[in-house]
């Protein structure tokens, strides 16, 4: 049974009976009501007398030291309020200071509803485990250092609920006072399983996080022994707004978006017959595809060159792009009958402080039964399917997906990624999300055949549970790159709890992206770059065959047998011993290991000419240059990887010094050719090439480059940062991957 509210605020002896119920220890206890016709009081003398014999009853078979405190409405943080007492001597002593300790409270305009008279817990790691009820993403579990660590410490991780185990143990580890959990300084370590197994309780699947009328939920502190753990506090405050008890709605039946991306014929409302407009420019866009194309007018028979109708419901259309007035919006999707999809390019909705036009907006296009993309949206692009919103050449189709709500930055990451070789099967930009969502479109993707990764821009968590659920259920099996804007501007909302207080929109994104295996970005740049590993390495990031997209079987990369973590490290190699060095720190705050060199490889390398004048390390300094052998990098690989086969190698070079020390760019194109050849030997490998310093190449070498290391699947980057942060995201997708087998 959920407690029923007392004052907004849960009595603690109810919901620790709601614990003890789940399975979690809680201190030996009871509680002592307040007598009647004690508020107002100043606390008289038979009113304390009769506190001190019901507390002093209530307490007579507690073994001391006992715990006091007094719980009721204005009591939320009880030490504050000089509502609590420890190491009380016994039975007596806890009457006298309930006695005292109302005397106080009644000074202060405090009436408690009663006292709670405990055993003290044993000393031991003081932790915090919480639940909030985050507006965007629901249900959010917090764990971390407890007591008045909170506070000072800050040292907390975050989980979207439901949690696995597995969750529960990450959330652990990454604490910075992790080691405290493990014995430190010759204390014993606690009982960890059975704090993970107190996280699952509250926050796993059928934990009490389902059964609370979220709110904030708080057990702090949770004290950590080698016997096990208790929860010594608890604090629950239901939702000021109750949830409906209402069942909640079906998810619609799936939608099927090949049409929207690959649309039989387009129509375009609002293009003018005489004043040129965003319909018009659509229209050209269209016309320079090839789609069929037809105009929606209420006068003209043709608009630039283009068949019209008069109205919508006439055209005869896959889909649909609205460009007109945000009032008329909502009139046009109302003709939208037959039409499987309808665009609304239009902002002036709820972007603008106009919910209700959204709303209408969403209604009229359930009369006509059509799906809505937006408002407040430039569209979708699909060189597949002759679908654009950009102008322009359009690139060959590949198998990069991108959903985004900005049109602006759909724009600039569709040209930017062409030009640095990104091939794009879907992309979808959608705005306000008002009806179809970024989850939706995803769930969808990870089953399109031409889509091997997906990259997001978000910038609000509508839906936010959702897309939780879409990305958990193409973990480990559809890489996707998140890129949030705004993360900062949101703040945190007030609240009561300390749980409430911590859980802030930077820390969620950044949990979804841990439970889920999605790589979180900071820059459009990251974005593009994150997704060109993914393309450029499909075949690569599978394990027994299995991964994303068309892919061949690749058998996984041999370990010793004394290694047991997510990945063999990274091999960095490349001229230049200050490069090299800053490489490491680069790699290394990315979370990537950079694995010593095994041994029984330094004769080998000597043997090439290598470490000469130099040390044999990782990273390893190579000489590379206009002078240098092309072929010596290849051979280095593949001495060091036929003894320990690192499954990435990041291979660096730096530009400048081609045309500083020579003149002519064959060398530099001779060492790349190499290198694409080195990937071709060594299915097994991931080879990433960095080209420092690029733009100091004439102009057009660097696309020549590009394209001799694409032909043999090698991404290519300008700074080691940039390589780093795609390394990561892929070993992110990897790790989730192989737990998702395991399990």
């Amino acid at each position: 049974m959920i407690p029923e509210r007392e004052g907004h605020v849960i009595p603690e002896h109810e919901v620790k009976a709601l614990l003890r119920a789940a399975g979690v220890a809680v201190p030996r206890g009871a509680a002592v009501a307040l007598p009647a016709g004690a508020a107002g009081t100043s606390g008289t003398a038979e009113v304390a007398a009769e506190v001190t014999a019901g507390v002093a009853a209530a307490a007579r078979d507690l073994v001391p030291p006992l715990v006091l405190k007094a719980y009721g409405p204005g009591l939320v943080h009880k030490s504050e309020a000089g509502a609590v007492r420890l190491a009380l001597g016994g039975a007596a002593e806890a009457g006298e200071a309930a006695a005292g300790m109302l005397r106080a409270l009644l000074a202060r305009g405090v009436t408690p509803a009663g006292f709670l008279v405990e055993e003290q817990a044993a000393p031991g790691v003081e932790l915090i485990a919480g639940v909030v009820d985050d507006p965007g993403f629901g249900p959010v579990l917090l764990a971390g250092l407890g007591g008045v660590w909170t506070e000072a410490m800050r040292d907390t991780a975050l989980r979207l609920c439901p949690i696995t185990e597995a969750d529960a143990r990450e959330m652990l580890v990454s604490l910075r006072g992790a080691p405290l959990l493990h014995g430190y300084r010759g204390r014993p370590a606690v009982d960890v399983q059975a704090l993970v197994e107190l996280l699952v309780t509250v926050g796993g699947p059928g934990g009490l996080w389902e059964r609370l009328d979220l709110g904030e939920f708080e057990l702090n502190p949770v004290i950590a022994t080698e016997k096990g753990v208790i929860a010594v506090d608890a604090r629950y405050l239901p939702a000021s707004s109750p949830h409906s008890d209402s069942p909640p709605q079906a998810r619609p039946e799936e939608t099927d978006f090949t049409a929207l991306f690959e649309p039989r014929r387009v129509a375009v409302v609002g293009a003018s017959a005489n004043r040129p407009n965003f319909g018009n420019m659509f229209l050209e866009f269209y016309k320079a595809t090839g789609v069929p194309l037809v105009a929606v007018h209420p006068e003209a028979d043709e608009v630039d060159g283009v068949p019209a109708v008069r109205e919508l419901g006439a055209a005869q259309a896959d889909y649909a792009l609205v460009a007109v007035p945000a009032g008329r919006c909502a009139e046009v999707v109302r003709q939208a009958r037959g039409i499987p999809f309808v665009q609304v390019m239009s902002g002036g909705f709820g972007e603008a402080g106009r919910p209700e036009l959204e709303a209408e907006l969403v209604r009229a296009a359930a009369e006509a039964g059509t799906r809505l993309l937006g408002p407040n949206c430039m569209g979708v692009y699909s060189p597949r399917g002759g679908q654009t919103f950009v102008g322009g050449e359009q690139g060959p189709p590949g198998h990069v997906a991108l959903i985004s709500q900005s049109g602006g930055l759909a724009g600039e990451v569709i040209k930017v990624g062409e030009r640095r070789g990104l091939a794009f099967s879907r992309v979808a930009t959608v705005g306000n999300s008002a009806d179809v969502t970024p989850a939706e479109l995803l769930r969808w993707l990870a089953a399109d055949e031409h889509t091997s990764a997906v990259g997001m821009y978000l910038e609000d968590p509508r839906g936010g549970r959702a897309l939780f659920e879409a990305l958990t259920s193409v973990r480990g099996r559809l890489p996707v790159v998140l890129l949030v804007g705004g993360r900062s501007a949101q703040g945190r909302r007030a609240a009561a709890s300390h749980t409430g207080g911590m859980v802030g929109d930077a820390r969620i994104w950044r949990s979804l992206a841990e439970q889920t295996g999605a790589a979180l970005v900071t820059g459009q740049d990251d974005l593009i770059g994150a997704l060109s590993f993914f393309q450029s390495h499909a075949a690569r990031l599978t394990v027994s065959g299995a991964g994303p997209g068309p892919v061949a079987e690749v058998p996984a990369p041999r370990r010793p047998p004394d290694e047991d973590d997510d990945d063999g490290g990274v091999l960095v190699i490349g001229p230049s011993g200050g490069a090299s060095v800053l490489a490491a720190d680069v790699f290394d705050g990315a979370g990537l290991s950079l694995r010593a060199l095994p041994q029984e490889t330094l004769d080998g390398l000597r043997a090439l000419g290598v470490g000469v004048g130099s040390s044999l390390a990782n990273p390893l300094e190579i000489p590379v240059g206009p002078r240098g052998r092309p072929d010596l990098v290849r051979e280095a690989i593949g001495t060091i990887v036929a003894r320990r086969p690192y499954p990435d190698v990041v291979a660096h070079v730096n530009v400048q010094s081609f045309f500083t020390y020579g003149t002519s760019a064959e060398p530099l194109h001779a060492y790349a050719r190499a290198l694409a050849r080195a990937q071709r030997e060594l299915p097994g490998v991931r080879i990433t090439l960095v080209t420092r310093n690029g733009e100091c190449a004439p102009y057009g070498v660097e696309d020549e480059l590009r394209e001799i290391a694409a032909e043999a699947g090698i991404p290519v980057y300008r700074s080691m940062e940039a390589a780093a942060t795609a390394v990561a995201a892929a070993g992110r997708f990897i790790r989730a991957m192989r737990v998702d087998r395991v399990a």
